[in-house]
């Protein structure tokens, strides 16, 4: 029973965290320092990111209409345009493949440490408050996927190679090279959502490969309701983030990003 509350806990955070433009990986430090599953040290690492795959299914199911170019009700042009938008994820996603797998090893074993965590955290968090200052008048010259050029597109994947700085955060780094490029809040976090089905899968995939499939029961049974509970708090994670920027900006996640490098920075070298 301790170890299904410790899952619980680790599939909310990782549900939250996810979508929210806060850094999945500070906060999962910081988790770990007071939740330790009773499983091997590279089940851990291999568990940590392939409960992502729960988030990414919360993706899938919640754009299922959007993301289908074979839907019944979508007329040839709506067809069209939807293979577009997967045709701009794709090349979002290139830099991610070309720079972000041959890389991710070496990054986690040189950078995976509380001080580049905490330092991410707070200037990704001030990034945030200069770029919404500098959007104060809320106009944005992209406000839809068909003003979302291939090139545009592969610009913000560019920014989304930074994710691999652990505490920048996948969502956060890709949102702000959105609005930069000149993306609307929504359109950015959209296609954020967007990018991450190949990315996150690959990378989850990738873990799995080099783990190897031969899981114990009790192992298997950790993964699954790791996953189930990470898509369900996704689900609303998601909903609630959309909702959000129907009338509030990014500022309050960036004051809430400096303030967690903060309390990483104190804790880790402090206590």
């Amino acid at each position: 029973m301790a170890e299904l509350l410790k899952i619980l806990v680790l599939g909310i955070v990782e549900g939250i965290t996810e979508w929210l433009p806060i850094s999945s990986t500070g906060h999962m430090i910081l988790v770990e320092e007071f939740i330790k599953l009773n499983v091997s040290r590279d089940f851990w690492e291999m568990f940590l990111v392939v409960i992502q795959l729960g988030a990414i299914l919360a993706v899938v199911v919640l754009y299922f209409e959007k993301l289908n170019p074979w839907a019944k009700k979508k007329s040839p042009v709506e067809k069209k345009a939807t293979f577009n938008l997967w045709g701009k994820t794709l090349v979002g996603c290139l830099p991610a493949a070309l720079i972000g797998l041959p890389l991710d090893d070496w990054m986690e074993a040189h950078f995976f440490n509380a001080t580049v965590v905490a330092i991410a955290l707070i200037v990704y968090g001030v990034v945030f408050i200069l770029i919404e200052r500098r959007h104060s008048s809320g106009h944005f010259n992209i406000e839809s996927f068909d003003q979302l050029s291939y090139k545009t597109a592969l610009a913000i994947g560019i920014f989304q190679v930074l994710s691999l700085i652990p505490g920048t955060s996948r969502s956060g780094s890709t949102i702000i090279g959105g609005m930069l490029c000149g993306t609307s809040r929504f359109i950015a976090t959209e296609f954020s959502f967007f990018m991450s089905i190949p990315v996150m899968f690959g990378a989850s995939l990738l873990k799995l490969v080099k783990f190897g499939f031969d899981f114990t029961a009790v192992e298997a049974f950790y993964l699954i309701f790791g996953m189930v509970v990470a898509f369900v708090v996704s689900i609303m994670a998601i909903k609630f983030l959309l909702n959000y920027l129907k009338r509030n900006d990014f500022k309050a996640f960036g004051y809430y990003r400096i303030v967690l490098g903060i309390v990483v920075l104190t804790y880790f070298y402090l206590f």
